[in-house]
């Protein structure tokens, strides 16, 4: 069997807020092309672990190496290029209220592209973002018109602009009805396909993540508790394993 290539590389991560240690110890490797669910309690430390990934919480003591690079030895600049290859869809959506669609979409290739760059090819790059996600006929709207399911569409759409190699999933599917809900989940999975892009997803969904996990790890303890397929684990006969599924 292949063997796959690890993008992301945790190991033995700590992190404290004071006397609250969120993480302890904790390890885990993400594959190539894998859609990865970490699932846990409120305050488990699920958020703080990939706010860790990208450096925008710095762990107390561990590693982090993702896409080859130790983020620790990077310095602010590398560690820029390397977050252009990272999406992150947070869970607020993070849209900008003032800014138009195609405006909020533009925003990250200012950043990230040459200004040539942008002239010549910002248009389609932005068309084809908003078509992945259904919804080329916002491009003028701006994110007060929009459902929220359809703002949460359109955060992936600005995450998908630059084509990241991993993406980091919030809570994807919390604050939506179970229909759009389903809708964004099968989203999740189509852009797998279409980018092949890696995806570690923070979710409480059970509907979500039946549907998108490869594999799951449960964050208890600050720790990698237990990982295995959505089915081994519902499986569990472990009383703290089994409470998330009843």
């Amino acid at each position: 069997m292949e063997e796959k290539t690890p993008v992301v590389i945790v190991e033995n991560v700590n992190k404290s807020f004071g006397e609250n240690h969120v993480l302890r110890d904790f390890s885990m490797t993400v594959e190539a092309g894998e859609i990865l669910v970490i699932l846990g309690k409120s305050g488990s430390g699920k958020s703080v672990l990939i706010k860790c990934i990208i450096k925008l919480i710095e762990a107390d003591s561990g590693s982090i190496t993702v896409l080859g690079q130790n983020i620790d030895a990077l310095e602010e600049d590398e560690l820029n290029r390397l977050r252009a290859d990272i999406g992150f869809l947070f869970q607020s959506n993070a849209l900008y209220d003032s800014m138009t669609v195609k405006e909020n979409l533009l925003f990250p290739l200012r950043r990230h592209w040459s200004k040539e760059d942008r002239e010549n090819m910002a248009d389609a790059a932005i068309l084809e973002a908003l078509e992945d996600v259904g919804l080329a006929h916002t491009l003028n709207m701006m994110p007060a018109e929009l459902s929220g399911g359809m703002r949460k569409r359109i955060a992936l759409a600005r995450t998908l602009i630059l084509r990241p190699k991993v993406i980091l999933y919030d809570e994807p599917t919390t604050g939506l009805d179970p229909i759009t809900g389903r809708e964004i989940s099968e989203l999740m999975i189509s852009v797998q396909k279409k980018y092949n892009a890696t995806s570690i997803v923070i979710s409480h969904d059970l509907n979500c993540i039946k549907m998108i996990a490869n594999r799951m790890i449960m964050l208890i303890d600050g720790k990698n508790y237990a990982s295995g397929t959505f089915q081994e684990l519902e499986a569990a006969t472990d009383s703290k394993i089994k409470e998330f599924f009843e």
